[in-house]
């Protein structure tokens, strides 16, 4: 993909996501892999319902900028989710209110109360708290990266896909589990048996 398509296309993401509610204001980070060794990434402190594609920053997996603009302060955790995924071309970052909630409680979401949780998911670690943009965030999140998305304990959610499409998906799902969740109480998640034949789709 050419730097000036993707620039396009996670700029439409990005509005999506916030037209979606799955992120507020300033929050979040979005990213779009161009190559193997660069992508672009959202920029500090502005709002993703706004964003227009030449704000995009260019970076490096050596965390270089290679353009103008400030990167997001998380730009950490989308390298080390591109370095141990090749496969990975985009990394979401948002605040979605359900799954930040459950995030608050400290509280692991269930991805198996319907197909699709189990499905595009897969299970949904939930990392600790460690100061956002820092070293430590990035290492934490790192050790899950074989994971399609995570929650962050007080802070909000990741996911990860082979396609924007495929990571913004995810997103919206696993709001949508988390929403189920906090309505469904005590619901039982799918048998073990039917999550494994689920996890072959």
């Amino acid at each position: 993909m050419n730097e000036q398509t993707a620039r396009t296309k996670l700029a439409e993401v990005c509005r999506l996501l916030y037209d979606r509610n799955l992120t507020v204001s300033a929050g979040g980070n979005m990213s779009l892999r161009l190559n193997e060794k660069e992508f672009i990434i959202t920029p500090s402190g502005r709002n993703k319902g706004l964003l227009r594609p030449d704000e995009m920053v260019l970076m490096n997996l050596n965390g270089r900028t290679l353009s103008g603009g400030k990167p997001s302060v998380e730009k950490g955790f989308h390298i080390a989710l591109f370095k141990s995924n090749p496969d990975t071309a985009s990394v979401i970052h948002c605040h979605p209110l359900y799954c930040t909630a459950l995030a608050v409680r400290g509280e692991k979401i269930k991805s198996a109360l319907t197909p699709e949780g189990v499905i595009l998911l897969g299970d949904v670690p939930l990392v600790g708290y460690f100061t956002p943009g820092s070293k430590k965030l990035a290492e934490a999140v790192a050790g899950h990266s074989s994971c399609k998305a995570m929650l962050m304990e007080r802070h909000g959610a990741i996911t990860q896909g082979r396609t924007l499409e495929e990571a913004f998906n995810r997103m919206e799902e696993l709001e949508f589990q988390a929403k189920l969740q906090m309505l469904a109480g005590d619901a039982d998640e799918l048998p073990p048996s039917e999550i494994k034949r689920l996890s072959k789709m």
